[in-house]
């Protein structure tokens, strides 16, 4: 076996353009950026992970070079937990769950998962105890944004000529505007067609009373972060007024949160990012909870294809994983160039986990390393980008 002390952590940050701006709930989506985490060990092994930027790349990737790094160089590798441990107590138990904190261990943790399953040879879904198996995808990652009813039909069946048998559309506009569309894409592809929707925490619980009503008529499968996370009484009686089942997690940080989450019992689908929540290993810690509260899980998906392969992993390692959350942005570079390709959609709307050792992709550190951080917000807010 290879010598497991790490003796070097990096946080790299990173942003590339978009081929063709997005409106969505966030506001005008202009690039795509994350922190990449890269972790070497005495014996020369390489580990990669992904920290989502948490709307403050820079102070993710600074948590990462300066904290992150004195608290875990020298620690061995393959212990996961202790090493998870020593962050969290170090990090995040005392002043609380800090999104750039969750972030940048989430990125440190993926990066050891990668290393564990590289020395041993093994895809990281089999170290976890996985199966390599179908599993369903759905469309829906910073896409399907706000459009005329007749164009995002289009670009519905576009994406359904790929395979796919579920799309999430981007609603959150105004109740008038989302339900127009909803209504153009359910008569466009039938009735048993797989709809979810996601709302991008954009929506007053007076919205939520409007579109549920006509969301249950059109056989929705989810409303997704109608509210903010904090907003925990919102979702309460969101939940007690609708069949619609309510998804949300993907802005909730360890298992401490998710406990809270499941314990209000107000959301019936759990989406955990393995770049926030704590890596791989507080997502599975999330998904057992789930599972004694019978929720299903459907992590959230996002932004470079290392996450993505990871999360496909991750799925297949889950009893009650149900979706893989597909990105489909055209353009997007730190999906299709930082990396080799994190997963491929079948002609039956599935994916499956990689089989090369470890996470399963090649990372490109040139391409990284040459796409820089860039000033400004990689959401132009709604009121500015309508001014624009």
């Amino acid at each position: 076996m290879s010598d497991f002390t790490i003796t070097s952590i990096e946080g790299i940050a990173c942003s590339v353009p978009l081929a063709a701006p997005v409106m969505m709930g966030l506001g005008l989506a202009m690039k795509r950026e994350a922190i990449v985490v890269k972790v070497t060990t005495e014996g020369g092994l390489v580990g990669w992970g992904e920290a989502h930027h948490g709307r403050a790349p820079r102070a993710v990737e600074a948590l990462v070079n300066t904290t992150i790094r004195d608290l875990v160089i020298g620690q061995d590798a393959a212990e996961t937990s202790a090493v998870w441990e020593r962050v969290f107590r170090n990090q995040l138990a005392t002043h609380g769950t800090g999104a750039a904190a969750a972030c940048a261990l989430s990125g440190l943790d993926t990066a050891l998962w990668d290393i564990r399953a590289q020395a041993a040879g093994w895809p990281l879904y089999r170290l976890l105890g996985g199966q390599k198996k179908d599993i369903p995808a759905y469309a829906g990652g910073v896409a399907l944004g706000y459009k005329e009813p007749s164009a995002l039909v289009g670009d519905v069946l576009e994406v359904i000529s790929r395979g796919y048998t579920a799309v999430k559309l981007r609603i959150g506009q105004d109740v008038a505007s989302d339900l127009a569309r909803v209504r153009a894409v359910r008569e466009a592809v039938g009735p048993d067609f797989v709809l979810l929707t996601d709302a991008n925490a954009q929506y007053t619980l007076a919205d939520v009373m409007a579109v549920t009503p006509a969301f249950e008529e059109l056989r929705i499968g989810w409303l997704e972060e109608p509210f903010a996370p904090q907003d925990r009484r919102l979702y309460s009686e969101a939940a007690r007024a609708t069949r619609i089942p309510l998804a949300a997690g993907e802005n909730h940080y360890t298992r401490y949160d998710f406990a809270q989450l499941i314990d209000d019992g107000a959301v019936g689908i759990l989406q955990p990012d393995a770049s926030k929540v704590g890596g791989v290993t507080e997502i599975m810690r999330v998904a057992a909870l789930a599972s004694v509260a019978g929720l299903p899980i459907c992590p959230h998906t996002a932004i470079t294809g290392i996450n993505m392969a990871a999360t496909v992993h991750l799925i297949a390692s889950m009893p009650n994983a149900k979706y893989f959350e597909a990105d489909i942005a055209k353009g997007n570079d730190l999906r299709d160039k930082l990396c080799s390709s994190p997963f491929e959609v079948d002609a039956a709307g599935n994916v499956t986990p990689l089989e090369a050792p470890g996470i399963g992709v090649e990372v490109d550190e040139d391409f990284l390393r040459g796409h820089p951080l860039t000033d400004g917000p990689a959401f132009v807010p709604l009121d500015s980008a309508v001014h624009a």
